[in-house]
């Protein structure tokens, strides 16, 4: 082990220099403090994922747009814990710097407001709001920096424990720091929990592991940070859900309950009485019903339900029984609570709150109508880089689940302000070859559009039937393996390609400025391409529950801590058993590979929930399993365990900006690059250590 230097005051080292000759040996002799390096591993690996978590959340919510580039805070904390580990070896410290750093970020996002302008068709972005502000590639790097600073800290705490402990024993209380740290924050997002019960949980934390000089300078920066987001908090129109910082706004005559929901800064539903909905409002509400005036209406399913204004146009219609589905819980209570219709209340309607696409498979019931009433999300799917919460409803798969969900007779039809001709003729085109003929289009206001289809051609009466637009050919339908319904196609965005490079550019300059040259860390490179290898895995992963299972929340995070439990399995079985050599282990992780490969996801969909949830398990997590076998025999061994994981969590930004990749290959495909990362792995082994392994 290298002799490690700490922070001043650090309580676990004597006079700041760990003991000569390696300090997991000199700890071993003293189990008092093998106990609190071991706790306070524990508090800094929760508190780095806690951060991490509650970072994008955040930043998302108050930075205007960034919820759609939520990735890049990602990597900005993949790049800041790599950074701590390679800061663990030094004299010097910056765990000191994180707590002032993340309260005068807070601080200053809230005075001063950051908007990320988003213009231009090659990706479109749902937005009413005419927004001005620095360019998405300037912005995007310098909150990048500032997440990769904040969380460089607990990282560094993390790595200075690691150098006390031997290397697997170290990872396995990190995985457990890490499981404590995404449990806490899933269970704030169950209870809707405000941003101060973010704030107080990180204060304590870091009050925790201050060293004791610098717990009166910590509690002042805390009372800043914790102040600034109790402000927030009080603020009366302000409340969270799992996804976005909800906040009401009563518009027009008290006397008609009008009420504008907004989210992460952008307005997002206007809720209204049905009868002002119909009348003044936009005439995309009642359009579906004039095309469809034959439909009985007798059961009917809302998705994108929201606030319960189109549940209260329907009642109005007659229907006689209507599913209402959403997938944020704090907006149908709006509606249930707010809502001057009281359509939540009327026993003809049920509320579902879940991902559209999920309740689809899950039903065996038929419609009269479905109705897709304006779901567009303003964020995207946690871990995953161009998924958005509605992303496999409007797929070609998920159209044909809707003609199957209908009864004889009925009919489907979705609106919204779509912002491109483009995209309305692809969402016609995907409508038309589901149910083999060309649905009603009628479009308002340029590109605000309703597409209405009957499962026969004679239930619908259209003012005019669909016929392309588009300068050029239609854009092929989106599919669950590219459900990318917003990204026009052809070259790969500007935006992407740009930030992008300033990632990579960023990484390799704190790596040379922190770990000195790239040379003497040449024995560790196959944990590098190990560390971009598992992250392409776990967004491919991450892609594949949110199609068989639903884009929510919940999903998500049983997802992340799945995959922590898997490591952690793989982490026990290297410490307790002996495994076989790394030759058989990554021929078992291309085996595991190809299988996941050949078997797509959307062929489990029409499988029972536990069929289907064994078969995605075993697909998913055996090569991850596998994997971190391998990383766990490789680590073992290593020599220097914090630049060894510094590397391996440095490859890990490079797996994360391979994954916009999927944008050209798809999510499938996914699965080959991975496999040749891996490969590059394989071959980069020291032979040594294959022949110990």
């Amino acid at each position: 082990m290298l002799r490690v230097d700490s922070e001043p005051n650090d309580p676990f080292v004597q006079d700041g220099v760990s003991p000569p000759g390696g300090t997991a040996d000199a700890e071993s002799s003293n189990g008092g403090d093998r106990s609190k390096t071991i706790m306070r591993l524990l508090l800094a690996s929760a508190l780095m994922l806690f951060l991490e978590l509650a970072l994008i959340r955040w930043l998302g919510a108050n930075v205007i747009h960034l919820s759609y580039f939520s990735n890049f805070i990602l990597l900005g904390s993949f790049l800041g814990i790599g950074a701590g580990f390679l800061i663990s070896r030094k004299s010097w410290s910056i765990w000191p710097a994180s707590m002032p750093l993340l309260s005068i970020l807070v601080a200053g996002v809230l005075r001063f407001p950051v908007t990320i302008e988003r213009s231009g068709s090659e990706i479109i972005y749902f937005t009413s709001l005419e927004v001005s502000g620095p360019p998405a590639w300037l912005a995007l790097p310098v909150i990048f920096v500032l997440v990769a600073i904040v969380l460089a800290g607990p990282a560094e705490v993390v790595g200075r424990c690691f150098g006390k402990l031997p290397p697997l024993t170290a990872y396995r209380y990190d995985l457990m720091g890490s499981l404590i740290g995404i449990a806490a924050f899933t269970g704030l997002s169950f209870l809707h929990a405000p941003s101060v019960a973010w704030g107080a949980i990180a204060f304590v934390i870091y009050l925790v592991l201050a060293s004791p000089s610098r717990r009166l300078v910590t509690c002042a920066w805390a009372l800043v940070l914790v102040g600034k987001l109790l402000m927030e908090t009080l603020n009366p129109t302000v409340s969270w859900s799992p996804y976005y910082k909800v906040i009401t706004e009563p518009i027009g005559p008290p006397e008609q309950g009008m009420l504008l929901i907004g989210v992460n800064g952008v307005p997002h539903q206007l809720m209204a009485p049905a009868k002002w909905k119909l009348e003044q409002g936009e005439r995309i509400y009642e359009t579906p019903y004039l095309r469809l005036p034959s439909n009985p209406l007798k059961d009917v399913l809302i998705v994108g339900a929201g606030s319960g204004s189109d549940v209260s146009i329907a009642l109005t219609e007659g229907a006689g029984h209507i599913d209402a589905v959403d997938i944020d819980p704090r907006i149908m209570e709006i509606g249930a609570e707010r809502n001057p219709d009281r359509p939540y209340s009327d026993k003809r309607v049920v509320r579902h709150v879940n991902d559209g696409r999920a309740f689809l498979e899950g039903t065996d019931r038929k419609y009269d109508l479905i109705l897709f009433a304006l779901p567009d999300s303003l964020t995207l799917v946690s871990g995953a880089s161009q998924i958005r919460l509605e992303s496999f409803l409007f797929t070609e798969e998920a159209m044909e689940s809707v003609r199957r969900h209908l009864k004889p007779g009925g009919s489907f039809a979705m609106y919204n302000y779509y912002r491109e001709t483009w995209l309305i003729d692809r969402l016609a085109g995907t409508v038309a070859k589901a149910f083999g003929h060309a649905p009603c289009v009628d479009t308002f206001s340029g590109a605000q559009a309703v597409i209405a289809v009957g499962v026969d051609k004679a239930d619908q009466s259209c003012a005019g039937v669909w016929a392309p637009k588009s300068p050029n050919k239609v854009i092929k339908p989106a599919t669950d393996d590219a459900p990318f319904l917003y990204f026009k196609g052809g070259a790969f965005p500007q935006l992407y390609t740009v930030t992008l490079i300033c990632i990579l550019l960023a990484s390799i300059a704190a790596v040379r400025a922190l770990g000195g040259p790239l040379r003497p860390m040449r024995p560790y490179a196959d944990l590098f391409f190990m560390g971009a290898a598992f992250l392409l895995l776990e967004t491919k992963n991450v892609a594949t529950f949110a199609l068989l299972f639903g884009t929510t929340w919940f999903v998500n995070a049983l997802v992340f801590s799945g995959v922590l439990v898997i490591v952690l399995a793989a982490v026990e079985t290297t410490r307790k058993f002996r495994t076989p050599p790394l030759p058989v282990i990554y021929a078992g992780i291309a085996a595991s590979l190809a299988l996941a490969w050949a078997i797509r996801p959307d062929w489990l969909l029409p499988l029972p929930f536990l069929p289907r949830l064994l078969a995605a398990t075993i697909l998913a997590f055996l090569p991850i399993y596998l994997a971190n076998v391998a990383f766990a025999k490789r680590f073992q061994s290593s020599s220097d365990s914090q630049s060894a994981f510094a590397i391996n969590l440095l490859g890990s930004i490079v797996g994360g900006c391979l994954e916009y990749s999927a944008l050209v290959t798809g999510y499938n495909n996914l699965l080959i690059v991975t496999g040749l990362l891996y490969l590059a792995a394989f071959l980069l082994i020291p032979k040594g250590t294959i022949k110990a392994a």
